[in-house]
């Protein structure tokens, strides 16, 4: 049974956490002053120095991890069967006493285990089960669990009070009330490719954020090295997730959208539909091969390079023999370039020994090996063979070659043959004012791989830094030499050692090179070739064949956690099952784990949004909700269908609703045509973070305390996936659900409504 303790118990626990919390202050303290103390050692040799950063980064990591976790050090006890107490918390302490006892337990480690998983039923070996609630440094609460073996357990309280919490523009973690099928995705098998399917509501982010924590936990010197990548849907997402693994003592994680994964590339530019579709298929790779291919040219009527006196002309067949010979190199084309340029000056030193004449005795060239090898270094250095080059297999840059495909209608028509004319011309872009669109970054990354590195150009930057940094060493070394004191006694060497013994120009440079100080998460994000150690996407479900074929090039050893939930596919290039979006990649060698249970929506709300999944997928079996809030959800006739009077009308709506909930967010989500002008509605309200307008896209992973829907019908009309939109705007909120509707009736398929008199309020205490 389940019960809140008070008094004694409460003051006792308040005696702990405080102990605990001196523990933590004390290592934060010993180790800031360790982090202090190797900043400031100096006399260090190169090597020295760069273990010096090396520990120094460790510190600062450490640091984070220790401030990160101060709000909800200790959430829970266990009282084992043998008498054995256990505190479990967001990271391990131990005693200082010499005995090195444990304090708190971290969450992740098997002796916290049961805190998660122990039922009446299967106790293991757990007597009670204890929650403690605090507010920052003070504990507030305390719920016990007394497990008998008989019965089962209600110990629920911690979990509806999380639950029943007004929400914020941050998502909190859940590593308090984290419940057993969520437990068991979170600490399972880590090989492979892991597909978490889940309903809305039923906690996907939490879970794949807390397993990236666990999975940190249980590899840290792997993982720590490689990197974890997060991936959301958008950056509203991802600052709503932002909080969640520093709570759990973990800083060391990158957090992208797809479209962040091209490093030198910002997407600014906005994408109509239907080319956003286009560049999202799987065909796109052999339209970016065939690109390539019209790059590399062989004239139908050859060639003529004119050098000096010469002009040496390429057959029609020898250009074909060369650029035929270049392609069978395998190479991507940057790198074939180099093959395609030997088989270039061969042909035409050929032709050029050729017009000296041969010998009359034996047939051979007139000319000897070292008058041909000379005759080959001029044409290699001769700039019309350069140009030659140039024109037949340029050296491309992805940006280079997507401008020029998109940019031309003609080379869209050598390259997409397959496409009709206005998919071609949904494709075409002549100037692209606003810059490249996050439908462009995986093409982009598709014609990375194929054309490879660029070539060296002679010195780089990095090459010119160290040729400087010889030059100010060599400089400084002298004038040390130059100022060396000459008074010695009786004419002979002095035998005082001094710099210029020691080091040279290159020895001093070396020891004062630059460190790069950039964590491991900076470094992976600015390299494009970066093999991460595991891969998150969330609301996986959205995204394109082409963007899959960029996640799985970050994740050679495809070790991956997968979140989403099919019926909530919004993009008409999502995946329409898991299967056709592993298979091309992984086979079946994937796995499928399924959370069945909603915590986010009251009953009175998934029962009208288990309508709309019913439209979708009649086979889909909704979450089942563990609560109930005691309001049905509202409908109301909306009394200006212009969008203006939509927009103006949901935010009246929406302050209301606000209003009515002491504190929480709102959201007016409305199709995408309405979003400007909601947007502007709602900012006029002067409510700040309180209340914001979205549409299901941007909404996608976020909930709310109060949701307004508007216009549900034209939300599935317009939409590509109507359907999914509904589904995804009627599951954003945790505790009332509003809609706004032109129509005179219900709108359809959303009987569930009441309404709509006495519904002004949005109070669902409507008249019949």
């Amino acid at each position: 049974m389940s019960s809140r303790q008070e008094n004694g118990d409460l003051d006792a626990e308040r005696r702990y956490v405080n102990g605990l919390y001196e523990r933590l202050d004390a290592l934060r303290e010993q180790v800031a002053r360790q982090l202090d103390a190797t900043l400031a050692s100096t006399g260090l040799g190169h090597q020295g120095l760069a273990e010096r950063d090396v520990t120094a980064q460790e510190l600062a990591s450490r640091l984070a991890l220790l401030d990160g976790v101060e709000n909800g050090l200790c959430f829970g006890r266990l009282d084992m069967r043998d008498e054995e107490r256990r505190y479990i918390g967001r990271l391990g302490l131990r005693d200082t006493d010499g005995t090195y006892n444990p304090l708190l337990i971290d969450w992740r480690a098997p002796a916290a285990r049961p805190f998660y998983v122990a039922t009446a039923l299967n106790p293991l070996e757990v007597r009670r089960r204890r929650h403690i609630q605090s507010q920052g440094r003070v504990v507030v609460g305390v719920w016990d669990e007394e497990f008998a073996g008989t019965a089962e357990v209600s110990g629920d309280s911690a979990l509806l009070d999380a639950l029943n919490a007004a929400r914020t523009d941050r998502m909190g973690d859940i590593v308090a009330t984290i419940q057993a099928e969520q437990d068991e995705v979170i600490r399972a098998h880590h090989r492979g490719v892991l597909v978490v399917q889940g309903g809305p509501g039923t906690g996907k982010t939490a879970v794949a954020l807390h397993r990236a924590a666990y999975l940190l936990y249980t590899r840290r010197e792997q993982l720590a090295r490689s990197v974890v990548l997060v991936v959301g849907p958008n950056p509203t997402f991802l600052r709503y997730i932002g909080d969640v693994l520093p709570s759990l003592g973990e800083t060391g994680v990158l957090l992208a959208t797809v479209d962040q994964l091209y490093p030198g590339v910002r997407p600014q530019g906005a994408e109509h539909a239907a080319g956003a579709t286009l560049k999202g298929r799987r065909a796109m790779v052999e339209v970016l091969e065939r690109a390539v291919a019209d790059r590399q040219l062989a004239p139908d009527d050859g060639c003529v390079v004119e050098v000096d006196r010469q002009r040496l002309r390429l057959a029609p067949t020898t250009c074909a023999a060369l650029r035929r010979a270049a392609r069978a190199s395998g190479l991507p084309h940057n790198q074939a370039r180099d093959v395609f340029a030997k088989l270039l000056v061969d042909a035409l030193t050929e032709l050029s020994v050729a017009e000296f004449g041969t010998d009359v005795l034996d047939g051979g060239p007139l000319l000897g090996e070292e008058e041909i090898a000379t005759v080959r270094a001029d044409l290699v250095a001769e700039p019309a063979v350069r140009a030659t080059l140039d024109e037949l297999w340029p050296t491309l840059s992805p940006t280079t070659l997507l401008a020029g495909l998109l940019g031309s209608l003609d080379r869209l028509a050598v390259a997409a043959p397959g496409l009709t004319e206005a998919e071609r011309a949904a494709l075409h872009r002549p100037e692209a004012p606003d810059g490249w669109t996050a439908a462009d970054v995986p093409l982009l990354d598709e014609a990375a791989e194929l054309l490879g590195p660029l070539p060296e150009a002679g010195p780089g930057p990095e090459d010119e830094e160290r040729a400087h940094a010889l030059r100010l060493a060599g400089e400084a070394l002298a004038v040390g030499y130059g100022s060396r004191t000459v008074d010695v006694d009786d004419g002979e060497e002095s035998e005082q050692l001094a710099g210029w013994d020691l080091l040279d120009a290159e020895a001093l440079a070396e020891r004062q090179a630059a460190v790069d100080h950039r964590t491991p998460a900076r470094r992976a994000a600015a390299d494009r070739t970066w093999a991460f150690g595991h891969v998150v996407v969330d609301e996986a479900q959205e995204l394109s064949p082409m963007a899959w074929r960029l996640l799985m090039r970050r994740a050679p050893a495809r070790s991956m956690t997968l979140v989403g939930d099919i019926a909530q596919t919004g993009d008409p290039g999502g995946a329409p099952s898991w299967d056709d979006v592993l298979r091309p990649h992984v086979g079946d060698r994937w796995r499928l784990a399924e959370l069945t249970v909603n915590y986010r929506l009251p009953t009175e709300i998934a029962e009208v949004a288990a309508e709309v999944l019913g439209r979708i997928d009649p086979s889909r079996r909704a979450p089942r909700a563990v609560r109930e809030s005691g309001v049905r959800p509202w409908w109301r006739r909306a009394a200006d269908a212009s969008p203006a009077g939509l927009a103006a009308e949901a935010a009246r709506l929406a302050a209301l609703e606000c209003e009515a909930l002491p504190a929480g967010r709102v959201a007016v989500l409305v199709p995408r045509a309405l979003r400007g002008a909601a947007g502007a509605a709602v900012a006029a309200l002067g409510r700040g973070e309180r209340i914001v307008a979205l549409d299901p896209g941007t909404a996608k992973g976020l909930e709310f305390d109060a949701v307004v829907v508007v216009d549900p019908e034209r939300m599935v009309a317009d939409g590509p996936r109507g359907l999914g939109d509904l589904y995804v705007a009627l599951t954003r909120p945790t505790r009332r659900l509003g809609v706004l509707h032109p129509g005179s009736a219900p709108p359809v398929g959303l009987a569930g409504l009441v309404g709509p008199l006495g519904c002004e309020r949005g109070t669902g205490q409507c008249a019949s």
